[in-house]
């Protein structure tokens, strides 16, 4: 999707938290990512640190981290769950997740332990009204 100048990137069919984070629910499963709100603020992302599969991540704790070349950045679960996999290809190309990051650059898929924490996501409409526009 090509976005205009000076509009971040927020897609319909995606929720997304507080912290950033986007999720793609797919019936018990959620992928999870960085918006392209919160890539376009790091700058270029030179190192990612994930979980390892089978970890289990409570919802609002930190999973992973994100290095760029201005700062390192926790990323928060935003749902509870566990890890069945791990978007392996970014640790020799973290930089991905600037390139695309809501399909190339996704981070972790999630089994969801408990889905009424989707209820707490942000919808397109409430992310873009706070973080919309650069």
């Amino acid at each position: 999707m090509r976005q205009e100048e000076g509009l971040v990137d927020i897609r319909e069919h995606l929720k997304y938290s507080e912290n950033h984070e986007w999720v793609r629910v797919e019936g018990n499963r959620a992928i999870v990512g960085m918006t392209d709100f919160a890539q376009e603020e790091l700058g270029m992302i030179v190192f990612a640190e994930l979980p390892e599969v089978g970890d289990e991540l409570k919802a609002g704790e930190p999973f992973g981290s994100m290095e760029s070349v201005k700062t390192v950045s926790e990323m928060y679960a935003p749902l509870s769950g566990k890890v069945i996999d791990i978007n392996r290809s970014l640790q020799n190309n973290p930089g991905a997740i600037n390139m695309s990051p809501y399909d190339g650059g996704w981070m972790i898929v999630l089994e969801i332990s408990d889905s009424s924490e989707l209820d707490r996501l942000w919808d397109a409409a409430k992310y873009e009204a706070t973080y919309g526009h650069e």
